[in-house]
Formats: C-alpha cells, sequence, structure tokens
C-alpha cells in the first residue's frame, strides 16, 4: 500500500490524517485569529498588551506542529516538559493562571471551528473517524492545561 501522508504511520483513519494537515497547512490562518481573539478578550487583558510577534509565534507552534504533538513518537515526558516549562514562563511574564488556561481554550476552539468550517465531517462515517482525532486533540489539550498550570505554581 502506498503511503499517503506524512502522518500514516500514527493516525488510524485517513479523515484523522486529512484533518491534521488541514490544521497545519492553516496554521497562518489559525494563529491570526486566535491572536486577533487573545488580544481583545476581556478574559485575557495582560495577552493584550504583550508582544504580538511573540504571541503569534507562541501559537503557531502549537498549530503547526500538531501532527508532531499527537504522534506517538512525542513521548508524554516532551508534552510535561514543554507545558511545564510554558506555565513557568507565563508566571514569570506576570500573566494570571486564568488568562493562561483561556488562551490555551481559545487554541483549543479556534482549531475546531476551523475543522467544522471546511465541511469535512459530511457524513456519520466522517464523524465517526474523526472521534478518534478528536480525543487525542482532547487529551493533548488536557494535558497542556495540566502541565502548564504545574509549570506555573512551581515558578517562583
Amino acid at each position: 500500500m502506498e503511503n499517503q501522508g506524512k502522518y500514516d504511520h500514527f493516525f488510524l483513519t485517513n479523515v484523522s490524517q486529512k484533518l491534521v494537515e488541514l490544521i497545519e497547512n492553516s496554521a497562518d490562518e489559525l494563529t491570526m485569529n486566535w491572536l486577533s481573539d487573545v488580544k481583545k478578550s476581556a478574559k485575557t487583558p495582560t495577552y493584550g498588551n504583550f508582544n504580538e510577534k511573540e504571541l503569534f509565534q507562541r501559537a503557531f507552534r502549537v498549530y503547526s506542529q500538531l501532527g508532531k504533538w499527537l504522534s506517538r513518537d512525542t513521548s508524554k515526558e516532551e508534552v510535561k516538559s514543554y507545558w511545564t516549562s510554558l506555565g513557568r514562563q507565563r508566571r514569570q511574564e506576570d500573566f494570571a493562571l486564568s488568562e493562561v488556561i483561556q488562551a490555551i481554550a481559545l487554541l483549543r476552539r479556534h482549531l475546531w471551528n476551523k475543522v467544522q468550517s471546511e465541511g469535512l465531517l459530511d457524513s456519520a462515517y466522517d464523524l465517526f473517524q474523526a472521534m478518534e482525532l478528536y480525543n487525542q486533540v482532547t487529551l493533548f489539550f488536557d494535558r497542556a492545561v495540566y502541565y502548564t498550570a504545574l509549570g506555573y505554581e512551581s515558578a517562583e
């Protein structure tokens, strides 16, 4: 069987693979939409005053490397290390933990809004296959929030 994409080795369905590729290929658009929301939201006031280029790079890293983050090749330790470090850094930058968690929630919301807007999940079968990715993404963002909070609380 011919290799159909760079993520064949860890996604169980073609739908999951297509959705990850869609997200990664739309990383600029997703990041710009997230940036607009996070900078103007009353729930994330510190983000509104933070360097826009730096915020863009931070969100872009998540979207553009989603396949890597969800890959079985990425260990839980790598995820833990990245997000605990991020939590410590946000505390040192004087972000409130609630703002950081809201910013992560906005990352996830924009991701799923993009998936839904593309109309790739037209059939019940597509929706069923997409549940694999939904579960992986949910677990990833749950871990991101948890490890970010751990890192935040461990910062001095």
